[in-house]
Order: C-alpha cells, then structure tokens, then sequence
C-alpha cells in the first residue's frame, strides 16, 4: 500500500506518545521514537506539553523516567471537554492485538483503564 499520497492520519503523534506510555511507562524516548518514527527530541517535547497541561507526570527511577497517566484528565478539544483521557487510552491500547490491555500506572488510585472492551 503506497502511503507517499497520503496527507493526514487518525492520530496525531501527541496521541501516538500518550499511547506508548500507556502500553508501557517505563518506555525510553528512543523506543517510543522507533515505534512511531518520530524523532527523539519530537517524543521529548510532546511528553513535556502533556507533562505541563496535566496529562502525564515524570518521575526519576534511577537514570530513567518513570511517566504515571492522570487518566481522569478532560481532554482539551471543546467537542470532547466531556470525555476524559482514560477514554482515549481504552481506545486506543491494544486493540490490535485482541486482547485485553493492561491498565496503566495512574496518578490516582480509582483512575485504572478496563480490561474488557465492548464489541
């Protein structure tokens, strides 16, 4: 299939990131840039925007980063204020794979993704 033609995609790389953190918070931004292939300084500073509006935190583990999801977080668009970040992570982890995600660290103790998804 030739993607030279094509303009946009269904998700920004902003979403692309929040993803690979979902599906694994201990992930180096060099992972997350091969994955997705986006430049690593790119994942750097989509982490520090959702880092500074509140989507994401860091935490140093050693000599790595450690990111913990608020999934209770609304999400920015007008059109979407009534949704929350933990509906745009149970959308988009692991469905290609069939089978259930495993839940994300989150900021808060209630704030956990569902393993079972709806057909």
């Amino acid at each position: 299939m030739d993607h030279q033609g094509r303009r946009w995609t269904f998700l920004t790389n902003h979403a692309r990131v929040l993803r690979a953190v979902a599906r694994d918070p201990d992930a180096r931004l060099r992972t997350i840039a091969a994955i997705y292939l986006i430049t690593e300084r790119a994942v750097q500073a989509i982490l520090a925007d959702l880092e500074q509006a509140g989507y994401l935190h860091r935490q140093r583990v050693g000599r790595r980063n450690q990111y913990t999801l608020s999934l209770d977080q609304p999400l920015r668009h007008p059109g979407e204020a009534h949704l929350t970040l933990r509906a745009l992570v149970d959308l988009a982890v692991d469905r290609e794979t069939g089978t259930a995600a495993q839940p994300p660290k989150t900021a808060s103790a209630s704030a956990t993704v569902s393993n079972t998804r709806r057909t």
